[in-house]
């Protein structure tokens, strides 16, 4: 059965982060993706110009409006920017319940400007962190969500995985992605905790500026691929994997003179001659 996968996120005009490139990655994997806009955004590969807001009310009504008729195998949330957005998705998962919930928390654009606001902050950690089957936070992030300073080496990433796995309900299991690609040197290791297990993916940085949307595609590539994994660890293997990938081949685009995008499609289109 092919997986029906949500994204909830603001939308890039460039289409290399946000809904549009997890609708690509989504698509190249397998799933059928389906979203509903929660911001908008002037952006491109050089940085965010304007934002502005969808109101929280819009918000539910995709919602409810989508599960209304569309069984949604698996849900991911990324960029939310208000505190009443995200606090009316977390009633609204709470109201659906769906299996998979993947939690992007986008807090910075690539190009460092601000995508939530402050007061929001507070809103996902109390709302949304505990009905999350999965968070992918980045080490600032993770650092934001904590109160603490970002971890700098491994062994401070698997602590500060095991106080994140804390911050999620302890009902079935839930799992912490902490993504290591703010860590200094050539290694790009990120960390896979349950509050049992914990599993080191690693990984060697490729020498590229396009990484626009980076985090975006691997929590949408995990929402396409938990439904069609048996396991977690697999999921987070193959999303890993993917991730890699695009990068990689990222140079066979030329999208903009900034952070380019990852080429989401790498897997199916063909290599330019």
């Amino acid at each position: 059965m092919i997986p029906n996968v949500l994204t909830i996120a603001g939308v890039d005009p460039s289409g290399g982060a946000g809904i549009l490139a997890d609708i690509k990655a989504m698509s190249a994997l397998g799933a059928y993706g389906t979203a509903v806009v929660a911001a908008l955004t002037a952006q491109n590969t050089l940085g965010v110009t304007d934002i502005a807001p969808v109101s929280a009310n819009f918000v539910v009504s995709q919602i409810d409006t989508l599960f209304a008729d569309v069984r949604i195998d698996a849900v991911k949330i990324g960029m939310l920017g208000q505190q009443s957005v995200t606090r009316v998705v977390a009633d609204r998962m709470a109201h659906w319940r769906p299996k998979h919930l993947v939690l992007d928390p986008v807090m910075i654009a690539k190009s460092g400007d601000a995508l939530l606001e402050r007061s929001a902050i507070d809103e996902l950690r109390e709302s949304l962190l505990p009905l999350s089957t999965m968070i992918t936070p980045n080490l600032p992030e993770a650092g934001v969500l904590l109160e603490a300073r970002p971890a700098e080496n491994v062994r401070d990433m698997r602590r500060m995985a095991e106080k994140l796995r804390r911050l999620l309900s302890d009902d079935g299991h839930r799992w912490v992605f902490l993504k290591g690609g703010h860590l200094p040197g050539n290694d790009t290791i990120d960390v896979l905790h349950d509050g049992d297990k914990m599993i080191e993916l690693p990984g060697t940085r490729i020498p590229t500026r396009n990484t626009h949307g980076t985090g975006c595609t691997l929590s949408a590539a995990l929402a396409a691929l938990l439904p069609q994994c048996a396991e977690v660890p697999e999921a987070a293997q193959r999303a890993k994997g993917y991730l890699v990938e695009a990068i990689a081949r990222s140079g066979d685009l030329e999208v903009g003179f900034g952070h380019g995008p990852v080429h989401h499609f790498h897997a199916l289109w063909q290599e330019p001659k």
